[in-house]
């Protein structure tokens, strides 16, 4: 059983893994997503596809979101209505689909494979 040190380790990993796709997909720098400042619209929007990717792809509680991102509960909730809200238009609910898939299939993190073990 992970500690509650591991859960926050592979959160944390998780939150920037979503955060570069979600740049990516934006063509807004991480480090502006990752900010704890609002930013201009774009990283807002970026941060909040970030945190709906972790919630939904992930599985993460909106708490767990939160923290990862260094935000209130709230602010993910809200993150993650913004972004349901928009995907009743079809073009966007597939390009969010396609985001969750891309980080659903990523492998998971394997410390062995970086020794070389």
């Amino acid at each position: 059983m992970a500690n509650q040190t591991d859960v926050r380790e592979a959160d944390d990993a998780r939150a920037r893994l979503a955060m570069g796709l979600a740049g990516y997909a934006v063509g807004v720098p991480v480090e502006a997503i990752a900010t704890t400042q609002r930013g201009c619209v774009e990283a807002a929007f970026g941060r909040q596809l970030a945190m709906y990717l972790c919630h939904v792809a992930f599985e993460m509680s909106l708490s767990r979101v939160a923290y990862a991102f260094a935000r209130d509960r709230s602010t993910a909730a809200h993150a993650c209505h913004m972004i349901e809200d928009r995907r009743e238009d079809p073009g966007f609910d597939a390009w969010a689909d396609a985001l969750e898939t891309a980080l659903r299939e990523a492998p998971a993190p394997d410390r062995r494979r970086v020794a070389g073990r």
